[in-house]
């Protein structure tokens, strides 16, 4: 019993589609962290908090580590946004970052990329590299198996 027209073939279409969707959200997560860090406005903010996020019962990883980040912009507005880990260390409550944000959306646009902290940089390019790399191989597999190669 086939439960997918075209079997096997649509199988690899339909997952190397999903894997390729995600790859292109991580890279345009990439490319928003590395515009904000070249041409986004800084200001000196901190680390306001670590906390533990319980993601629900039947998931993996269950608890995931959340940073808060805080800083004031020049006209005095306190923003406070959440990132993800900015290294394999992360950073202690209290302890200065840079923070790279669009002054028109500063708490929707900001990051604490840059020097000394690359993980929100980091972690986007290696899931759109991964990602994109295992769609490819899928989509590739769909080709071969349709016989169009």
């Amino acid at each position: 019993m086939q439960i997918l027209p075209g079997g096997g073939a649509t199988l690899l279409l339909l997952l190397g589609l999903l894997f390729g969707a995600f790859a292109v959200r991580s890279a345009l997560r990439l490319r928003r962290v590395l515009r904000l860090v070249r041409h986004g406005e800084h200001a000196e903010g901190r680390c306001a908090e670590r906390r533990t996020v319980d993601r629900g019962p039947g998931m993996e990883n269950r608890y995931a580590t959340e940073y808060v980040f805080t800083f004031r912009t020049p006209d005095g507005r306190d923003i406070e946004f959440t990132d993800t880990a900015p290294g394999p260390f992360g950073f202690q409550p209290g302890a200065p970052v840079r923070v790279s944000y669009d002054p028109s959306a500063p708490s929707r646009h900001a990051t604490v990329a840059g020097p000394g902290a690359w993980g929100p940089a980091l972690l986007p390019a290696a899931f759109a590299t991964g990602l994109g790399v295992f769609a490819l191989g899928l989509l590739y597999g769909f080709v071969a198996v349709r016989g169009w190669v």
